[in-house]
């Protein structure tokens, strides 16, 4: 398997490669939260707990900007899927 750099999964919940979240830089994405509207990293189960500081990092290394800089993501506690069933009374 030839995998190249831009292949490596940053964020592996959403299945976002690096060259993905490069692209969401290059259309302008200068926080966490730019690059996770463009690409849904930092979505998934983890809320970004495992990838944030790689896009973080990514932000910074395309921009020139010192990483303490970046915006961090804004997540969410994890949520659990319940049934219809636990609403009625």
């Amino acid at each position: 398997m030839n995998e190249t750099r831009e292949d490596i999964l940053i964020c592996r919940c959403q299945e976002v490669t690096r060259s993905e979240i490069l692209a969401a830089i290059e259309d302008g994405a200068v926080t966490v939260d730019g690059v996770k509207r463009r690409t849904r990293a930092c979505m998934g189960l983890c809320q970004g707990k495992t990838c944030g500081r790689l896009v973080q990092q990514l932000i910074a290394q395309q921009t020139g900007r010192d990483p303490a800089e970046i915006t961090p993501n804004h997540s969410r506690m994890p949520v659990r899927p319940i049934t219809v069933g636990m609403f009625q009374d």
